[in-house]
């Protein structure tokens, strides 16, 4: 009787579980913070992680940042008419580079639907994640906070060696002379690594032009910052690289500005439900949460703050 009893208790609780998770997803009101009441909303967009192409997923080693995730609340908010400003909060290292190309037109759509955008880094807001805030309206970053690392970066690690000592032999079959490039069994011909470097070098220009244009930057004053370093907040400031010094208080007061709103609701696009928690902690989202925490599903071409592998 005892044991009927708690499974029924389970049920409910699950059964609560579905409904507030659900709520949390469909209800706008849910996940607001207020700010003052009047004229208007104000969405806040968090990226917090790596950023990769897809959807979001989260593990034992971290969670990463899915672009489709983050463009869908970007476009909800521009479609929404109660909406009048956008604030990203932002603590990435980067990721992606087509993940945040993508999450950087959205903004762009944003700002050219008349939605101010601004970006607010916390602590970290480099590589990837400056490209998405080269494109908003303002940028304000806390002072000891960490921006920058404009560059690109591709690696590719040898095992032949390794191979050799476990007696492994690998053998290709191919249809062309570049289909296996970047081959772990393989050191990289010189061809190879000249049509690599090519592909660096292109995705590199296509930043550089970013923030040039985002920030109104000469391009010959954005390549003298952009050779992969990484600025404080303060020193970002002082080279052109952010507009203000401050919090994420800050950042939403500076949008309501930039709105014309004297009064407004903080509303938070990227609370997910509890469910929806659970689902991507199983994988639902399409990557198992282990395998991706280990290196953010890998990328042939991604920016990084900081290399993981020793030198």
């Amino acid at each position: 009787m005892r044991s009927q009893r708690m499974q029924w208790v389970v049920v409910a609780l699950l059964g609560l579980l579905v409904v507030a998770s659900v709520v949390a997803l469909l209800w706008p009101g849910a996940g607001t913070a207020p700010g003052g009441r009047g004229t208007g909303q104000i969405a806040v967009v968090t990226i917090d992680g790596p950023i990769a192409g897809g959807g979001s997923a989260e593990g034992l080693l971290g969670a990463v940042v899915g672009a489709d995730e983050v463009v869908a609340q970007l476009q909800k908010a521009r479609d929404d008419p109660a909406v009048r400003a956008v604030v990203i909060r932002m603590n990435t290292p980067g990721g992606s580079a087509a993940a945040a190309q993508e999450i950087g037109v959205a903004v762009q759509r944003l700002r050219d639907a008349g939605k101010p955008v601004v970006a607010s880094i916390a602590d970290l807001g480099a590589s990837g994640g400056y490209w998405i805030a080269a494109m908003a309206d303002r940028i304000v970053a806390n002072p000891a906070s960490l921006t920058g690392s404009i560059g690109v970066i591709m690696e590719v690690t040898h095992y032949e060696d390794l191979y050799q000592k476990l007696g492994i032999d690998v053998e290709t079959i191919k249809s062309g002379p570049y289909k296996d490039i970047g081959s772990a069994t393989r050191p990289l011909t010189e061809e190879e690594r000249r049509l690599l470097q090519g592909l660096v070098n292109d995705i590199y220009q296509q930043f550089v032009d970013v923030v040039a244009r985002g920030r109104k930057l000469s391009r010959e004053r954005v390549l003298e910052l952009a050779d992969g370093r990484v600025f404080t907040g303060r020193q970002a400031k002082e080279a052109g690289l952010v507009d203000e010094l401050g919090t994420f208080e800050d950042a939403a007061d500076l949008a309501a500005e930039l709105a014309g709103l004297e009064d407004y609701e903080l509303v938070d696009y990227s609370s997910p439900g509890s469910l929806l928690d659970l689902l991507r902690w199983f994988g639902t989202s399409g990557r198992l949460g282990l395998a991706q925490g280990a290196g953010l599903v890998p990328q042939l071409v991604r920016w990084e703050l900081f290399r993981a592998v020793p030198r």
